[in-house]
C-alpha cells in the first residue's frame, strides 16, 4: 500500500503527480492555473465552458479525466476532439501524464490495454479518445472545441448530442469547452441557456449544464511592459468595460492593442473580456457576419418603426417544398430599413398573401426571385400569375450567380437598418449563412452551405439584386422593356426562337450566355 502520497486528496493528486509539456516543449510538473483552479472548484455535473484562447482547460479536464479512471475502479472516461489529429494530440498528453508517474503507482494501476486512442488500467478504469463515441457507456466525459465541431461538422455535433450525450446518466459528469464560433449551432445554444440559467439564480439539476466563463485579462502572463498608443477606438472599448466593472491596468491594455495588431476581427473570439462580446466576431466561413457586426457597433440594430409615409417594399425566397421567407422594407434616401421578417413552412403561396394584407403597411413593390415565373406542372399557371389573381403582382428579380447576388448584399449592408425584435430571425440567418466544409480537404467550399440560414439569406439576396427595380428613374417595366430587348438579336428574335442567332461580334452579355 502506497502511504507516502496524500492520493484522498484529489486537488492534491492534480498538483503533485502529474507532470506536461510547457509551451517551450520541457517537462515539468503540473500545476493548476488559477483558470483552472476556478473551473476545478465551482464544478457541476454538466459543464459548459465558454474561454479565451491558452489557458490549458483541455490539458486540465484531461488529466482530471485521467485521475478519476486511475483512483476509481470502473469507471469510463471518453475524450472528443475535433479532428483526429486534435484527438492524437490530446490522448498523446494523457499517455505522457500517466508514463511519467511515480513508479509506484504505476506498479499499482497498470495499463494493461494500451493503444494509441485507449488506456485500460488494471482497476477496471479506462479513458479513451476518438472524434465520436456513441456506443460506449461513460462516467465521465469531456468534448474539446465543441463550438468548432458545431461550425464545421454540424452532422457529427448532432451526432455527439443524441449519441454520446446520451451515455451519461444523471449524476455522471460532462465538461464541454471551446471558443466562440458563431451564433448557431449546439455549442452557441448551451451556452446562451447556461448563461440565462446562471443569471437568473435558477436552482440547477444534474442534468443542466453550469456555465464557466474564462476571460483573457484574468491571464497573468497577458501583459506587455511597454508604452504603447492607444487608438481612440480601444480607448472606447476599454471604457466601455469599465462601465460595467472591467478596469485594466496599463500593461494589460498594452497587451491587448499589441495582439489585436495581428488577430483584428477575431480578436473578441479569441481573446473574449465579456461573453456576449465572443459571439461578435465569430466570422469563420461566414459571408455576413462582420458586416451585421458593422451594424451592431453602430447601433443600426435596434427599434425601426413604421413609416406611414413611405410604401413597404417586400423581398421573398419561394420555396416549393421547403421554407419561405420574406423581408418587409422601406426606403429613405440611401436607407434601407428592415422593419419586418417573416418565414414558414408548409403554407401556400395565397397563405402567405393573406398574411401580408393583414399588415396595416401601405404596399409598394414585391420582389421575388426569376422562377416565380415558370410555370407549375399540377396548376399549369405561374405563380406569379396565381398571386396576381390574389392582388399580388411580383417583379422577377434577374438570375444571378450565387456569389455574384451574395455580393451584391453585402453592397448594401452598410445601409441597412434592421429591427431588433421583428427582424430577430432574419438577423439569426444572415449571421450564420456560411460556407459549405470539406471534410476530404479540410477547407470551406465556394458555394454557400444549405440549412437554416439560407431562406432567410436567400430573400436578402433577392432584394439586394432587385433593389434598382425599385431605385432606378425607370419603372420596373420599363427596366423588364429594356432588358428584353438587348436579348433580341440582330433579326428581332429572343433566345429559344429556333430561328435565333446570337451576335457575335457584339459579344455575348451574361445573362444571355445560359440560353445558348
Amino acid at each position: 500500500m502506497i502511504t507516502k502520497y496524500d492520493l484522498a486528496n484529489t486537488r492534491w493528486r492534480l498538483n503533485n503527480l502529474y507532470y506536461i509539456r510547457d509551451k517551450q516543449g520541457y517537462m515539468v510538473q503540473f500545476k493548476m492555473n488559477w483558470a483552472q483552479e476556478r473551473l476545478y472548484a465551482d464544478k457541476w455535473y454538466c459543464n459548459i465552458v465558454l474561454k479565451a484562447r491558452q489557458l490549458g482547460m483541455s490539458t486540465f479536464i484531461c488529466l482530471l479525466l485521467l485521475d478519476k479512471t486511475l483512483f476509481n475502479s470502473g469507471q469510463s472516461a471518453g475524450i472528443i476532439a475535433h479532428t483526429i489529429d486534435d484527438g492524437q494530440y490530446l490522448f498523446a498528453k494523457i499517455k505522457f501524464a500517466y508514463d511519467n508517474l511515480p513508479p509506484e503507482i504505476k506498479q499499482e494501476r497498470t495499463a494493461d490495454n494500451n493503444t494509441a486512442q485507449m488506456l485500460k488500467f488494471s482497476n477496471g478504469s479506462s479513458i479513451r479518445v476518438g472524434t465520436s463515441l456513441r456506443s460506449s457507456t461513460f462516467q465521465y466525459l469531456h468534448i474539446s472545441e465543441f463550438g468548432k465541431i458545431c461550425a464545421k461538422y454540424p452532422e457529427k455535433a448532432r451526432e455527439i448530442i443524441t449519441g454520446s450525450l446520451n451515455t451519461l446518466a444523471t449524476g455522471q459528469f460532462c465538461f464541454i469547452e471551446s471558443t466562440a464560433e458563431g451564433r448557431e449551432g449546439y455549442f452557441y445554444d448551451m451556452c446562451k441557456q447556461a448563461q440565462a440559467n446562471r443569471d437568473s439564480k435558477k436552482p440547477l439539476s444534474e442534468l443542466d449544464f453550469k456555465f464557466h466563463f474564462f476571460p483573457w485579462y484574468g491571464e497573468k502572463y497577458y501583459r506587455l511592459p511597454s508604452s504603447i498608443s492607444i487608438g481612440e477606438d480601444h480607448q472606447n472599448y476599454f471604457a466601455s468595460l469599465t462601465s460595467i466593472g472591467i478596469n485594466l491596468e496599463d500593461d494589460q491594455k498594452a497587451w491587448y492593442v499589441n495582439k489585436w495588431q495581428s488577430q483584428k476581427d477575431d480578436m473578441k473570439r479569441e481573446y473574449p473580456s465579456t461573453p456576449d462580446e465572443c459571439w461578435e466576431t465569430s466570422n469563420e466561413g461566414t459571408y455576413y457576419a462582420k458586416y451585421l457586426t458593422n451594424a451592431r457597433l453602430e447601433k443600426r440594430i435596434c427599434h425601426i418603426g413604421y413609416e406611414e409615409s413611405l410604401p413597404v417594399h417586400t423581398a421573398w425566397d419561394l420555396g416549393y417544398n421547403d421554407s419561405t421567407a420574406i423581408w418587409f422594407f422601406q426606403i429613405f434616401g440611401k436607407e434601407i430599413r428592415l422593419i419586418e421578417y417573416l418565414e414558414g413552412a408548409g403554407e401556400s403561396l395565397v397563405s402567405y398573401i393573406r398574411q401580408l394584407k393583414d399588415r396595416p403597411y401601405s404596399y409598394g413593390y414585391h420582389l421575388a426571385p426569376h422562377d416565380i415565373s415558370v410555370h407549375e406542372l399540377g396548376s399549369g399557371m405561374t405563380r406569379q400569375a396565381i398571386a396576381y389573381q390574389n392582388g399580388i403582382s411580383f417583379i422577377p428579380v434577374q438570375k444571378l450567380e450565387i456569389i455574384a447576388g451574395i455580393d451584391a448584399v453585402r453592397n448594401i449592408l452598410n445601409n441597412c437598418w434592421f429591427d431588433d425584435k421583428k427582424c430577430e430571425k432574419g438577423l439569426f440567418a444572415l449571421d450564420n449563412y456560411r460556407k459549405d466544409w470539406d471534410d476530404r480537404h479540410g477547407c470551406w467550399l465556394k458555394k454557400p452551405l444549405h440549412n437554416f440560414a439560407s431562406h432567410g439569406a436567400d430573400a436578402m439576396r433577392c432584394l439586394a439584386v432587385g433593389l434598382p427595380y425599385i431605385t432606378a428613374q425607370k419603372s420596373p417595366a420599363e427596366l423588364q422593356r429594356e432588358r428584353m430587348a438587348e436579348m433580341r438579336d440582330a433579326s428581332g428574335q429572343y433566345p429559344g426562337s429556333f430561328l435565333y442567332t446570337p451576335d457575335k461580334n457584339k459579344g455575348v452579355p451574361e445573362y444571355r450566355k445560359r440560353f445558348f
